[in-house]
């Protein structure tokens, strides 16, 4: 095991997938001399020349050129500096490439990743600190991840690359600089397989990205106070782990989702939905959700803090169940 950044991790996966598989290639606004806005990407061009391309700034172009590309038998690898800007790309990714296997009658694929930041904490306002990933977890024919540590970063970016269909990879840009160990064997991970992180018995969380950090300090204060919280980090948000999740309710009869997108129709609300259908018998108490309110993101890091769901929120959540 090896010790190492999240951005690092991503940028090793994308090192490996390149230097693996010469269909691989990476383009994107600054990512080849600049190598990109959060580093992620530096480097890369100097190992492996053109295939590390910088774009004009003009979204829904590249992300109809990662489609055409990927149609041609390439395996592109788009980054959108941040996920608000992914508004541009949804021709593209919603007409064109979530459809293509389907209205070809699965004689073509469009394996393209797009890898796009999302998430607060940076003061970066309500344009550039969005979490749109339910939107994208809504379309038949996209799948959507969003690790929250290094080593699924790393191993979830490589089966994200290697995986036929088109992948969004959301990456919490709080997370970049985060420490954590790395297998030096590691492969791809399975998408659609959630993470164990923390056993319980009286309540179980689930999360993903950066607030399964959140979940983590909220599941230790807790145990001080004689509650065991079980924290399930999904990983994957489109396909989900169903069974994960109910297993996890099956021991503790009490369910909360936490995520920093806006709590209205969000990821939560639709594993309360589904969790409320075919695992109410299990349910001991209603299902509940922490999530950010229905407002733009804050400028201000004293208003952004208040809009972020924090540990506190959880742990008053978790009481409320348990009660």
């Amino acid at each position: 095991m090896a010790e190492i950044r999240f951005g690092k991790a991503i940028n090793l996966a994308l090192a490996d997938a390149l230097e693996q598989d010469p269909a691989v290639f990476l383009f994107g606004e600054d990512i080849a001399d600049a190598g990109g806005p959060f580093g992620a990407t530096r480097g890369l061009k100097d190992r492996f020349g053109d295939r590390v391309r910088d774009t004009p700034i003009s979204e829904a172009s590249m992300a109809h050129a990662a489609v055409g590309a990927a149609l041609s038998g390439l395996k592109p690898v788009l980054e959108i500096m941040f996920m608000d800007f992914m508004t541009l790309t949804m021709d593209a990714l919603v007409n064109q490439a979530a459809k293509a296997r389907y209205m070809f009658g699965g004689q073509a694929s469009v394996p393209m990743v797009v890898r796009t930041p999302h998430g607060g904490g940076i003061s970066a306002g309500p344009q550039h600190s969005q979490c749109l990933e339910a939107w994208f977890a809504h379309v038949p024919g996209l799948k959507v991840i969003c690790p929250s540590n290094p080593a699924d970063a790393y191993g979830l970016l490589r089966a994200a690359i290697a995986d036929p269909d088109p992948v969004v990879f959301v990456e919490n840009k709080t997370l970049y600089t985060m420490k954590g160990e790395l297998d030096e064997g590691a492969g791809p991970e399975s998408i659609g397989k959630a993470r164990l992180v923390r056993t319980g018995r009286d309540a179980t969380v689930v999360a993903y990205g950066a607030a399964v950090h959140t979940a983590e300090r909220a599941a230790g204060q807790l145990a001080e106070q004689g509650l065991e919280v079980e924290v399930l980090d999904l990983r994957s948000i489109q396909p989900w782990d169903e069974a994960a999740v109910m297993e996890s309710l099956a021991r503790t009869h009490r369910l909360l989702v936490v995520h920093e997108a806006v709590e209205a129709f969000g990821v939560g609300a639709e594993i309360a939905a589904r969790i409320g259908q075919i695992g109410f018998d299990e349910l001991d108490a209603p299902i509940m959700r922490v999530a950010s309110p229905f407002v733009p993101v804050p400028f201000a890091p004293s208003l952004e803090k208040e809009y972020q769901p924090d540990a506190e929120a959880v742990i008053a959540a978790v009481r409320k169940l348990c009660a």
